[in-house]
């Protein structure tokens, strides 16, 4: 199966339009912290929509399983670390924010070796939502006189609460499915094992 699916084109959309989030947020004025933050909040949309597609279309690839979640990340940490660059989040949020990022890639890709899936816990699909609230309310900062930016910072304080929670839940799975396969392949082993009785 292609690149050129619907689904694939919208993470790679979302890709795309991270370095023009990143470049707005560079000029420093209004109007364009205002189109960073709609830009950013179309980006996220394609989220949902791509995921919805791929399972609907059964357009489920490789690429797409690799690139989506990546996808999210390089959105999301980078306009973190613009953000905190202009000052309008605190350095410590972003750094928690990321290494937990980190952290839960490296214990799904060590699942992953072991032959174990982790499926997106409902904590950290919440994590997900208030965030893709959360930034482009911190870019736009006001809209029509509504201050966004107290929002958005409230939002992502919970956020940050949920990610830290939602990384428990993680490892707990992990290490709970862990801890079963190798039951399982003790007992495994046990029953191949020839009857030392049996002649």
């Amino acid at each position: 199966m292609g690149l050129n699916t619907t689904p694939n084109l919208l993470t790679l959309l979302r890709v795309a339009l991270v370095p023009v989030v990143v470049a707005l947020l560079f000029f420093k004025s209004e109007e364009a912290d205002f189109w960073a933050a709609w830009i950013f909040a179309g980006a996220s949309i394609t989220d949902y929509f791509d995921g919805y597609l791929a399972r609907k279309q059964q357009n489920v690839s490789v690429f797409g399983k690799l690139m989506d979640p990546l996808a999210d990340k390089f959105l999301v940490a980078s306009s973190l670390i613009m953000l905190q660059e202009m000052g309008r989040i605190h350095p410590v949020v972003v750094i928690l924010l990321i290494c937990r990022e980190f952290a839960i890639t490296g214990l799904r890709a060590l699942a992953s070796a072991e032959g174990l899936i982790i499926d997106a816990s409902t904590s950290a699909k919440w994590k997900t939502a208030t965030q893709m609230v959360a930034i482009p309310f911190l870019m736009g900062r006001n809209l029509w006189g509504i201050p966004l930016y107290a929002a958005g910072n409230v939002l992502l304080y919970i956020s940050l609460g949920i990610s830290l929670w939602s990384a428990k839940d993680y490892m707990v799975d992990f290490f709970v499915s862990f801890a079963k396969k190798r039951v399982a392949l003790r007992l495994s082993k046990k029953n191949k094992r020839p009857n030392s009785e049996s002649t």
